[in-house]
């Protein structure tokens, strides 16, 4: 008997993984076949060595059924599945390539609601894959398997508990941490996450006093009205304790945001602005670049310059910004959603090792947390509009067009970003000028142009 696991439904990667509805999109089925397809290509058909993929999740609650039917299909191969549990996403590539794995897979929707899942895959160097591994996979998938060997008897895969060896992930970030402590109370939202449990670890001695919140492994609240996504919650801690700082991971904790001590909230623009500047007063900044993206703010632009650095942008998606970085030589990039990557210590965007560099060159000031982030910013303004089919918007004359025109009329004075999300069925629309007035009225005038192409009231 055959099915078909993918339910006839092509199942593709975005910017971050394999991301869908829980249970709806990324059913049991789905999973099952993606762990044979990731791991007979990684490992099998790669001759990978190790026959090993090292296992990890968030929370959320759907992860468990996710990962029993991955498990399931990666040991059926002859593949053999480490499992980590729950544990951050950078985690789980920093101990892929420590423990020797073919892969890791990562069971996460980082951070997306609750109801979403989603499965991201790390080649054995701890790196995200690179597109041609991404297509390969795909078309295995959509095959649903079609032509990969069952393994028979004593050579099916086995499935062994490795979570004690996470402990080795949280050393080293406690390393990078020693000899840093701020005066004072810093708060940690956690996000009911990945970072619950490694964060209370990893920031416990390094202030007088760590205010955690959110830091409960609850898979039905993890991204609820906490963590990254909802900064506001931590202001508010931060302004409540007469905290000097406070940050915030997101659901898998491969991101961070921080707030000052007003409980104002400080972007990934202004950390790696932070960071970039000790890096470069220290002779550390490779090649005197920093990575970031197309949404990154001018004013971080204009700021690199003032230090004698420059910005390379690329696309939204850490993975663009990381293959810039190894292409040319960069140690610092990221996004201003606080995905960071610290090439010289990490493959891919780590939230709590971000913190531990920020916290670093906080400790190292005497200035308050917002004077060392100051950051003259110019006017960017943001909107989504929610369309049926958000590939349909490359094939769209008039909203390219509507683009140009409002370019042209910006001429030097501003940029303009339309861009499908890489997550979900969105249509990002961002003007950015150094006047706010106009900076909205042209994102409106683009708006209207999109809501006109789709047919949408």
């Amino acid at each position: 008997m055959t099915s078909n696991g993918t339910g006839g439904k092509r199942i593709k990667f975005g910017t971050d993984g394999i991301r869908g509805v829980a249970n709806l999109e990324l059913t049991a089925d789905v999973a099952l076949t993606v762990g044979r397809c990731v791991a007979h290509y990684m490992s099998v058909s790669k001759k990978g060595s190790a026959r090993r993929a090292l296992v990890g999740k968030d929370t959320r609650v759907s992860g468990d059924m996710i990962e029993t039917a991955l498990v399931a299909g990666i040991t059926s191969v002859g593949v053999d599945a480490w499992r980590i549990g729950i544990t951050p996403t950078p985690a789980l590539a920093h101990m892929t390539r420590a423990l020797n794995c073919d892969c890791g897979i990562m069971i996460s929707a980082s951070h997306n609601p609750v109801e979403d899942n989603g499965i991201k895959i790390f080649s054995a160097d701890g790196y995200k894959l690179e597109d041609a591994d991404e297509e390969a996979i795909e078309a295995l998938i959509q095959a649903n398997g079609g032509g990969i060997k069952p393994a028979p008897g004593a050579a099916v895969g086995r499935f062994v508990d490795k979570s004690k060896t996470a402990g080795a992930y949280v050393d080293y970030l406690r390393r990078l941490l020693r000899g840093v402590f701020l005066d004072g109370t810093i708060v940690v939202d956690c996000a009911c996450g990945a970072a619950s449990r490694y964060a209370k670890r990893v920031f416990k001695d390094s202030a007088e006093d760590v205010v955690f919140i959110n830091s409960d492994e609850d898979g039905l609240k993890i991204n609820v009205d906490c963590g990254s996504t909802k900064p506001e919650i931590i202001a508010a801690k931060v302004r409540e304790t007469g905290a000097a700082l406070g940050f915030a991971f997101d659901g898998d904790a491969d991101r961070v945001l921080f707030v000052d001590e007003t409980g104002t909230v400080v972007d990934g623009d202004q950390l790696m602005l932070l960071c970039a500047r000790r890096m470069k007063a220290e002779g550390k900044l490779a090649g005197d670049t920093v990575v970031a993206t197309v949404m990154s703010n001018m004013g971080f632009e204009a700021a690199l310059k003032d230090i004698g650095a420059r910005m390379l942008r690329t696309p939204v998606g850490d993975k663009f910004v990381l293959r810039e970085m190894l292409r040319g030589g960069y140690n610092i990039g990221g996004e201003q959603s606080g995905h960071i990557i610290f090439l010289d210590h990490a493959t891919t965007g780590d939230g709590l090792l971000s913190a531990a560099q920020v916290l670093r060159c906080a400790c190292a000031s005497k200035e308050l947390f917002s004077e060392q982030t100051a950051m003259k910013r110019s006017a960017q303004f943001l909107k989504n509009v929610r369309v049926p089919n958000r590939d349909a918007f490359y094939q769209s004359k008039n909203i390219q067009d509507k683009v140009a025109e409002v370019e042209k009329r910006l001429g030097d004075s501003g940029r303009v970003v339309v861009r499908p999300s890489g997550t979900e069925p969105l249509i990002r629309v961002m003007v950015e000028t150094w006047d706010a007035a106009s900076a909205e009225s042209f994102t409106d005038e683009i708006i209207d142009a999109v809501r006109a192409e789709f047919n949408i009231k």
